[in-house]
């Protein structure tokens, strides 16, 4: 189908029942940023996936999805978004390795037998100021930390990554790099020694350093950019991203389906963790950073909406606790990547929604020159109200319990 949008036609990809309207053939007179990039979407290189949820007599989600410029095949640096199936896979990889006490709580430390590996036994943010699996992840859902996620890919290491990835149906995510932490692929392809001890120090569980001879590179080895910076040298010609990271929003967002709602998938294509820590994972995936005692942030840099790019990312102010949204973001070389099951628990609203935008206009990557605040954060903002008012209006047969969304976010 081919809808008029400004000037100009859009091809949107609908896969719905006729009696869905088409959510980007509105007024988009409120929303100037989202009416910008949806009307240049070359230039933003924007794609959407939206899905409204209807709920059957027994409770259990129907999908129905609505995609704007999704093409799995055009790459974006998907930047901490790879993090959410990371953290998945690591207690994935704890429940496959039934140990007596080893545990997402037990003391995780990594060593370092290379010059380019740097070993880990404190964090000083966690009650104990010791690390822990459990801890690297709150780290990862709350703010998005760099060091806790290469934490866990030091411990599960390329080849468990992505036998993982490809038996849950994700098979063109590429996870091959460490983040915010400059190595050659080859450097990424030695994984740490790690120990789990107990509190005296007794060694639970300890794996050596691992090494992968498998090459995991992304497809078509994509370029970006018309130049680029190294360290502090300007460089004509565009990035090479082939030994980064892939995550397509199609794979993004089914991930965040699949935490949500394991039940309305195939048991191959889950994760397989206990619901206890499932439910650990929706609590900090839907917790602002202030509210989080061990670690704790300042509210100041992390406010509410720093994390939460759809409808509040473009304020500092406070977000209405009605509202929740389990999500992970991403944002680099001027890409942002938000993938999100979003909740009204007061107005019964829930909807899924993933999206990445482009906002790099000099076209030279790696020079902190984005339009992150201009475009970037409004245009999620926009989208996000946008799809809101939508699901606010809709008249659905069955309301949905949210009470298993709700979380005890005193308990830290």
């Amino acid at each position: 189908m081919r809808i008029l949008l400004g000037s100009l036609f859009i091809l949107l990809t609908i896969s719905c029942s006729q009696k869905n309207e088409n959510p980007f053939e509105g007024d988009f007179s409120k929303y100037p940023i989202l009416e910008k990039v949806l009307s240049d979407p070359d230039r933003y290189q924007v794609q959407i996936l939206y899905s409204q949820i209807d709920r059957n007599e027994h409770g259990n989600p129907i999908f129905t999805d609505f995609s704007f410029n999704l093409n799995d095949s055009v790459y974006y640096y998907p930047a901490s978004t790879v993090k959410l199936p990371i953290a998945l896979l690591a207690l994935e990889w704890l429940e496959e390795n039934s140990v007596d006490n080893l545990n997402k709580e037990s003391i995780f430390l990594v060593d370092s037998v290379r010059p380019s590996q740097i070993p880990a036994y404190v964090d000083n943010s966690s009650k104990d100021s010791l690390p822990s699996i459990g801890h690297y992840i709150k780290k990862i859902l709350l703010v998005s930390d760099n060091d806790a996620n290469n934490r866990l890919y030091e411990l599960l290491g390329q080849d468990y990554i992505h036998q993982k990835l490809k038996e849950k149906g994700l098979l063109k995510t590429v996870i091959s790099q460490r983040l915010a932490f400059p190595l050659s692929a080859e450097e990424n392809r030695y994984f740490n020694p790690v120990r789990f001890v107990d509190k005296s120090g007794n060694i639970i569980f300890d794996l050596p350093e691992r090494h992968t001879e498998t090459i995991y590179n992304v497809p078509g080895n994509p370029k970006l950019g018309k130049a680029h910076m190294v360290k502090d040298s300007l460089v004509q010609g565009p990035m090479d991203f082939s030994f980064k990271n892939k995550f397509p929003l199609s794979e993004l967002h089914g991930v965040v389906q699949k935490i949500v709602f394991p039940q309305a998938f195939p048991e191959l294509e889950r994760f397989h963790i206990s619901e206890e820590n499932r439910e650990f994972v929706l609590k900090y995936m839907s917790m602002f950073p202030g509210e989080s005692d061990f670690p704790a942030y300042d509210s100041n840099e992390y406010y509410d909406g720093y994390s939460k790019f759809f409808k509040f990312g473009n304020s500092e102010n406070p977000i209405p606790k009605n509202f929740r949204i389990f999500n992970k973001t991403g944002w680099s070389y001027g890409f942002l990547i938000d993938g999100s099951y979003f909740v009204d628990l007061e107005n019964k609203v829930e909807f899924f929604v993933s999206a990445v935008v482009y906002v790099n206009a000099n076209e030279t990557l790696n020079d902190n020159k984005y339009e992150f605040d201009e475009i970037g954060k409004p245009f999620f903002a926009e989208l996000g109200d946008y799809l809101y008012q939508i699901e606010l209006q809709r008249k659905k047969t069955i309301q949905p319990d949210l009470n298993n969304f709700t979380f005890d976010y005193g308990s830290k």
